[in-house]
């Protein structure tokens, strides 16, 4: 058994972005030089196959290739989160599966929607998540954000951490995270092991004081959000506070005005990818966009923009 599945998970868990090349083909050999960037970073763990890797512009095949290369690669020297999220619950029991063969540490699954109308009511969430936990072994994060449009109750997320234990991790990332946060805890006591936010960390120290235990940001600078974390776990709020505000405008720049592009802008300068191209209908950052963030990240200099300098 992988000590992994032993471990509470804490911490910074940044998501990995997937390159490209200019002509839109997977960039294998970018692809781990990310992963060995982001093990640089001093994260705690690396969740692939997520939005922010453009996993619903990837094809099946593709999806395999970039699980065999990033568990290969990383091997064992963090935990791997990795994203199964789909509408039917046989897929997501077989990207589960396939997932926890590879050596994942854990899975992120979010609810079972396609588009605006069809979602599953809260029995059939219950027996989709049920489903993917009956065939691992290994725990499973629950993501609550917008992009599902699906409603995710406290009441019912704390319900299902009781009915399906390995469903204990929480990635809460709609609007008033916080007090989603703090009631989750509130309300679900110890059978809540990993309350998390999301969303670039925009609102990690809102979060921390809701209890949230770890955060899931871009791979953009998680070695200058990890010391928040850090401050706070011991108990210097102020030091978290300052630190965080130092970094906040970056932060910022990249939630409202980026999105998934900007780590990939970033470690394209740095070296670290040859390209930031991101697969069409999404677009490439326009010109004054890409200069005002590189401008933020050469002031802040995170490891991303200096890696492969």
């Amino acid at each position: 058994m992988s000590s992994f599945k032993l471990m509470r998970f804490a911490g910074v868990f940044p998501i990995a972005p997937t390159p490209f090349t200019e002509s839109g083909d997977l960039d294998v050999p970018g692809q781990r030089r990310v992963l060995d960037c982001m093990v640089d970073q001093g994260v705690d763990g690396i969740c692939i196959l997520a939005n922010y890797s453009e996993q619903f512009l990837l094809t099946d095949n593709e999806r395999n290739t970039l699980l065999d290369v990033c568990l290969s690669h990383v091997s064992g020297r963090v935990p791997v989160i990795v994203t199964c999220s789909h509408f039917s619950t046989r897929i997501a029991v077989e990207r589960a599966g396939a997932a926890a063969s590879a050596g994942a540490a854990m899975l992120m699954l979010m609810p079972p929607y396609h588009g605006n109308a069809l979602r599953a009511n809260e029995a059939g969430m219950l027996q989709h998540f049920s489903s993917v936990a009956d065939a691992t072994s290994i725990p499973i994060m629950i993501q609550d954000a917008p992009l599902s449009g699906v409603s995710l109750s406290v009441p019912f997320l704390v319900r299902l951490a009781r009915e399906v234990p390995a469903a204990r991790y929480f990635k809460i990332e709609v609007p008033n995270a916080a007090a989603k946060l703090r009631a989750l805890v509130e309300m679900g006591g110890d059978v809540i092991e990993g309350p998390f936010d999301g969303e670039e960390s925009i609102t990690l120290m809102a979060d921390l004081d809701a209890h949230a235990t770890g955060t899931m940001p871009s791979a953009l600078l998680p070695d200058l959000i990890k010391p928040v974390l850090e401050h706070y776990r011991a108990g210097r709020r102020k030091e978290a506070a300052a630190a965080y505000a130092r970094i906040l405008p970056l932060i910022n720049f990249e939630n409202r005005q980026c999105g998934l592009r900007a780590a990939k802008t970033v470690m394209a300068a740095g070296g670290v990818i040859k390209s930031d191209a991101v697969r069409h209908p999404l677009e490439a950052l326009h010109a004054a966009t890409r200069a005002g963030l590189l401008e933020l990240a050469e002031e802040l200099n995170p490891l991303a923009i200096r890696w492969g300098r």
